[in-house]
């Protein structure tokens, strides 16, 4: 049972660590991804500004990296067992922010509708497992005599 529980921990975060990967990989590409789900509130454009100035990065670039860093340290956390609890919580937050920025499919019509829909239910399905670690950490089963 040790075996499944390590291989079931692997493959939930695979995902994450492949994106992740990706993201920082292609960050012209990921910035221009963001740009078209992420926009600077008016309250927030002076400092974004100023933020931009000191940096040298606009908010999109930054929020790429930031993405692509969550992704991969938080999947490579939890696959070997690593301050699981709180890449966990983290991942789950992450992929609850995916949905409503990426996949908002409550403003789609149909066929985008139904492609983000399932989008959405799988996210929804990867933070049911990321819960799980969430409150498990990092848990060893027991060897049973069954």
């Amino acid at each position: 049972m040790h075996i499944l529980f390590a291989v079931g921990r692997v493959l939930l975060v695979l995902i994450f660590i492949f994106s992740g990967a990706r993201k920082l990989l292609d960050l012209p590409g990921t910035t221009a991804m963001i740009s078209g789900y992420v926009t600077v509130p008016d309250a927030l454009s002076g400092f974004a500004t100023q933020l931009q100035e000191t940096i040298g990065l606009t908010v999109p670039q930054l929020l790429a990296i930031l993405v692509g860093t969550i992704e991969l340290v938080g999947g490579l956390l939890i696959a070997f067992n690593i301050a699981t609890r709180g890449a966990a919580a983290v991942l789950a937050l992450f992929t609850l922010l995916t949905i409503f920025y990426a996949h908002n499919f409550w403003s789609m019509a149909g066929d985008a509708l139904q492609t983000n829909l399932i989008h959405a239910m799988k996210n929804l399905s990867i933070m049911g497992g990321l819960l799980t670690f969430a409150v498990l950490g990092s848990w060893r089963p027991t060897r049973s005599n069954d």
